[in-house]
This record gives structure tokens, sequence and C-alpha cells, in this order.
């Protein structure tokens, strides 16, 4: 099992929205609207690295509003 946390910075007042689109994506299991440097961190967990990979690349980076990323990789055996 493959797991991220993803960082998320999304445009003003559309906070809401991409929380929304987010719980529609497949691997996404908690999200949390923040206060700080982000706005929304998305927890993720997918059977295969290169699934978790083409997540963040393919779906949650190109949601409308998000400006940008960051993702924090889980080290596996560790919890």
């Amino acid at each position: 099992m493959s797991k991220a946390f993803v960082l998320i910075n999304c445009e003003l007042g559309s906070e809401e929205q991409v929380i929304l689109d987010l719980k529609t994506v497949d691997c996404v299991k908690k999200i949390q609207g923040v206060f700080g440097a982000y706005d929304i961190i998305a927890s993720l967990e997918c059977d295969r690295l290169e699934e978790l990979r083409q997540t963040i690349i393919s779906k949650i980076r190109k949601i409308d509003n998000v400006r940008s990323t960051k993702t924090l990789m889980g080290i596996e055996g560790q919890c």
C-alpha cells in the first residue's frame, strides 16, 4: 500500500469546490481544510506507487483552481 499526504494551494475562495472535487478522486481517503501556508491537506492510499503518482499528476493537479501541490510520501512499514 502506497501512502502520501498532498498539501494543496488553491485560488482564493475556491477551497470548498476543490474539496468537493477531491472527494470524487480514487485513493483520496481524508481531506482537511487548514490555515497556514497551504489551504487543504489530502491523505491518499493506493495499492501501487504508480497508481498514487498518476492520481496526483493526472487528477489532483488538474482540478480547477488548484494552484500548486506538495507531496509528502509515506515510508512503508512505519505507521
